[in-house]
C-alpha cells in the first residue's frame, strides 16, 4: 500500500508539471480557444465555459453512451474534478454523489447538489433529489458547476448537475439497443427521433434487470422519457418533457462489518435480508418550458408537475416499513435584458416550488406489513428571488455578481396521535450573494470569487431522533461561505484547468445511526468545519485519433469545532466518507475505421468511515475498457460492444455507510466483470 501512495504521489507531481509546462509561459503559440464554442446554461444566463468566472464541466453524448452500462452517472462522469461518486451497485439506496464534500453525509439520494434534467428540477424543494429516473440513453450532455450555487439556484450549497436530452433529429431514425452481462445485467431500448412538420421529437424507453453482485441486490426498472419542441414563431418555442419511471423491484443487501467484508465480501447482512429490506416505487414527471427571444430580452418560463409513490422496508421492526405519496410541483421565471448599455448583462428571475408528503409507516414483522405506528403529512414550501449580473470592463477585465432571497416553510400535521399531537412549523429565509472577477488573455482565463451558500435539513433528515412524530426542533441549516481562484487554459487541441478553493461551513449536517433503530439514519449540527481543494483537468487530442483525459482532487476538508451530543469531541478530525485523493486517467481512441476503445483508471485514497477517525478504509484503483465498431451497411448504422469493469480484479468498497451503527460501513463492490450488446441505428435519409 506505502509503494501505491508513493506511486501516485509521484503520477501527481509530474500531472501538475505538465500543468505549469503547457502554459503559454512555456513558448506555446496561443490558438482559437474552444472554450469560446462550448455554450453552457446551467448558470441562468446562457455563456461560454470561458466567460462564466465558474469551474465547470461538460461531458458529451459520446461519454455518456458509446459503451457504457448506462446503469448510472458514475460512468459518465467518472473525470470530473471535485466531484466524487460512490455508486453503492444498490438500487435501493441510489448513488452518493458530493461536490466538494457536498452530499457525502448522504445515506441514500442526493443531497447538496441541484439536479436538473432539460431545466425541469429533480431536487425537491427541501434539497434531496434523485436520480433514478434520468434516462441516460437520451442524455445529450450532463453540465456540471462545482462548487456553491445557492445565488443561482438557492438550496444548492454543492453545485449543478444539470442533464440535457437529445433534440429531435432532421434525418428520423429508429434506434434499439440489446445488452447483457455478468450479475444477470439485461438492459432493452428502443429510442426515435426526428420532426414532425416544424416540431421535433425524441422519444426513449428502456428496461434494465440485474441480480447484483451482492446476495439480495436485485434491481429492476423501466424509463420512458420523450420530449417535444414546438416553434412558435422564429424566435418562440415551447418544450414540453414527460418522464415515466417504474421500478417496482430494489433489494438493499445493507452494509456489513469489516471482517464480513473480508470473509464473504458479496453477502448481505442477515437482517436487510430478514426483514425483506428494499423499495419499490412508481413516478410520473410533466414539464413545459417556454423561450421567448426578442430585440429587448429573452423570457423563459417553466411549469413542472410529478407524482411519486414510495414503498420501502427498512431492517427493523418498529416504523420499519415505509409508504409515501408525493406530490411536488414548481413554476418559474426569468428574463435577461439585451437593451441596457453594451457592457452589462442583467438577468432576474423567480422560483417557487412545493412538495407535498403523506408519510405512513408501519411495523415491518420480518418482510409483512404490520400495523400503522406514524401518520404525518409533510409539506414544504420554497420561494426565491434572484439577480445576476456582468459588467465587461473591457475586452480583458469582467465583474459577476449574483444575490437570492430564499423563503422556505415546513409544515407537519401529525395524523397519528397515540402518542401526542407533534404538528409543528419551520421556517427559514437565507440571502446568497456572490461575487466573481474575470481576467481573460489570449488562451487563458483568470478568474476568484466569493459566494456565501446554505442547504436546509430535508423532511426524511428532520425526523426525531426519539421515533416521534413531527419535525426535530434541534436542526437548522447548514450555511457556507466559500472563496475561489482557478485558472483554465486552451490552445489547439490541449486543455487544462486549476482551482484552489477554501470554504467555512456552520452547523454542517451529520448523520448518525442508533442502537434502537440499526439502519435508520438520524442527523445533528456539527459547530463547523473548513474545506480546503485543490482540483486540477487536462484534456488533449492528437490527430490520428488518441484524446488523453486527466483530473486530480486533493481535498482537506476537517472538523474546527464538533462536539456530540454525548460529549466525544471530533474538532481537528477528517470529515467522514471522503478521500484526501482523487485522480483519473482515461485513453480514448476513434479510428477511421470505426473501432473505438476507451481504457480508464480511477483512484481514490483513503478515507475514514466515522466522525471519530478510528475505522480507516484503504485507498483503491480500479481500471476499466470499453471496446466498440461501428459499421454503416446503406441504411442502418450497427455498433456492437464490450466492457470490462475492475480489470485486474480490484477488491474495495463501493460505498461505505458514515457512522453505521455496529461497524457495519462496509458494502463490498463487484468483482471483475463482463458485459456486451448492440446499438442498431435505421434512418430512411441515410
Amino acid at each position: 500500500m506505502t509503494d501505491l501512495k508513493a506511486n501516485v504521489a509521484a503520477w501527481i507531481r509530474r500531472f501538475l508539471i505538465l500543468f505549469v509546462l503547457a502554459s503559454p509561459a512555456s513558448g506555446q503559440e496561443p490558438e482559437e480557444t474552444p472554450l469560446d464554442e462550448i455554450v453552457v446554461t446551467a448558470t441562468r444566463m446562457e455563456t461560454t465555459v470561458r466567460n462564466s468566472a465558474r469551474s465547470i464541466s461538460v461531458v458529451g453524448k459520446e461519454r455518456i453512451q458509446v459503451a457504457t452500462q448506462q446503469l448510472a452517472l458514475d460512468e459518465a462522469l467518472a473525470g470530473v474534478p471535485g466531484l466524487y461518486m460512490q455508486n453503492r451497485y444498490n438500487f435501493a439506496q441510489d448513488l452518493r454523489i458530493s461536490l466538494r464534500g457536498f452530499g457525502a453525509r448522504s445515506s441514500f439520494g442526493i443531497r447538496g447538489i441541484k439536479v436538473l434534467v432539460d431545466g425541469i428540477p429533480e431536487t425537491l424543494p427541501d434539497g434531496q433529489a434523485g436520480v433514478d429516473s434520468i434516462d441516460l440513453g437520451s442524455a445529450q450532455s450532463i453540465e456540471v458547476l462545482r462548487g456553491p450555487s445557492s445565488s443561482l439556484y438557492g438550496n444548492a450549497s454543492g453545485g449543478v448537475i444539470s442533464i440535457t436530452s437529445e433534440l429531435g433529429a432532421a434525418n428520423p431514425y429508429v434506434e434499439g439497443r440489446v445488452a447483457g452481462g455478468d450479475y444477470d445485467y439485461s438492459q432493452l431500448q428502443l429510442k426515435s427521433a426526428g420532426e414532425i412538420g416544424t416540431a421535433d421529437y425524441l422519444f426513449n424507453v428502456s428496461r434494465t434487470e440485474i441480480d447484483g453482485y451482492r446476495d439480495h441486490s436485485k434491481a429492476r426498472g423501466s424509463v420512458i422519457n420523450t420530449k417535444l419542441g414546438v416553434p412558435l414563431g422564429d424566435n418562440d418555442k415551447l418544450l414540453f418533457a414527460l418522464n415515466l419511471t417504474d421500478q417496482p423491484e430494489a433489494q438493499d443487501p445493507g452494509g456489513i462489518n469489516a471482517a464480513q467484508a473480508a470473509s464473504d465480501p458479496s453477502s448481505a447482512r442477515d437482517q436487510n435480508v430478514l426483514f425483506d429490506a428494499g423499495e419499490a416505487l412508481e413516478q410520473q414527471r410533466f414539464g413545459v418550458v417556454y423561450q421567448r427571444n426578442r430585440d429587448a430580452g429573452n423570457l423563459t418560463l417553466r411549469n413542472y408537475y410529478a407524482w411519486r409513490e414510495f414503498a420501502n422496508k427498512l431492517p427493523f421492526v418498529g416504523g420499519g416499513s415505509v409508504d409515501l405519496d408525493r406530490f411536488f410541483y414548481g413554476i418559474g421565471a426569468q428574463y435577461t435584458f439585451n437593451r441596457l448599455p453594451e457592457p452589462l448583462d442583467l438577468t432576474i428571475g423567480v422560483d417557487y416550488d412545493r412538495q407535498d408528503d403523506d408519510r405512513l409507516r408501519y411495523d415491518n414483522n420480518e418482510g409483512v406489513l404490520g400495523p400503522v405506528v406514524f401518520d404525518q403529512n409533510e409539506t414544504v414550501d420554497s420561494l426565491g428571488l434572484f439577480l445576476q449580473g456582468r459588467w465587461a470592463f473591457n475586452d480583458t477585465w469582467a465583474l459577476l455578481a449574483g444575490l437570492r432571497y430564499d423563503e422556505l416553510s415546513y409544515d407537519v400535521t401529525d395524523r397519528y396521535l397515540v402518542n401526542g399531537d407533534n404538528s409543528g412549523q419551520l421556517d427559514f429565509d437565507q440571502v446568497s450573494p456572490s461575487v466573481a472577477l474575470n481576467y481573460q488573455m489570449d488562451a487563458g482565463v483568470l478568474f476568484a470569487s466569493y459566494s456565501r451558500s446554505f442547504e436546509t435539513p430535508t423532511t426524511t433528515e428532520l425526523a426525531n431522533p426519539d421515533a416521534s412524530g413531527g419535525f426535530n426542533p434541534d436542526l437548522v441549516p447548514q450555511t457556507a461561505d466559500s472563496f475561489e481562484i482557478g485558472y483554465k487554459y486552451a490552445s489547439g487541441r490541449l486543455y487544462y484547468e486549476l482551482a484552489w478553493f477554501t470554504i467555512d461551513l456552520k452547523d454542517e449536517l451529520i448523520p448518525f445511526e442508533l442502537e434502537a433503530f440499526p439502519g435508520r439514519t438520524f442527523y445533528a449540527n456539527a459547530g463547523s468545519s473548513t474545506r480546503n481543494g485543490i482540483e486540477t483537468a487536462l484534456s488533449w487530442e492528437h490527430d490520428i485519433g488518441l484524446r488523453i483525459d486527466a483530473s486530480y482532487t486533493w481535498s482537506d476538508f476537517k472538523f474546527d469545532d464538533f462536539v456530540d451530543d454525548n460529549g466525544n469531541d471530533f474538532t481537528g478530525n477528517r470529515l467522514p466518507g471522503l478521500p484526501e485523493h482523487f485522480a483519473y486517467l482515461g485513453f480514448s481512441y476513434l479510428s477511421g475505421s470505426g473501432l473505438s476503445a476507451t481504457a480508464e483508471a480511477v483512484y481514490s485514497g483513503n478515507l475514514f468511515a466515522n466522525n471519530a477517525n478510528t475505522t480507516e478504509v484503504s485507498s483503491y484503483t480500479v481500471a476499466n475498457l470499453r471496446l466498440a465498431y461501428e459499421f454503416t451497411p446503406g441504411q442502418w448504422i450497427v455498433r456492437p460492444y464490450i466492457g470490462v469493469n475492475n480489470i485486474f480484479d480490484e477488491s474495495y468498497n463501493s460505498n461505505i455507510r458514515i457512522n453505521a451503527f455496529g461497524g457495519r460501513y462496509f458494502e463490498p463492490a463487484p468483482e471483475r466483470n463482463y458485459y456486451a450488446g448492440v446499438v442498431v441505428n435505421f434512418s430512411k435519409t441515410r
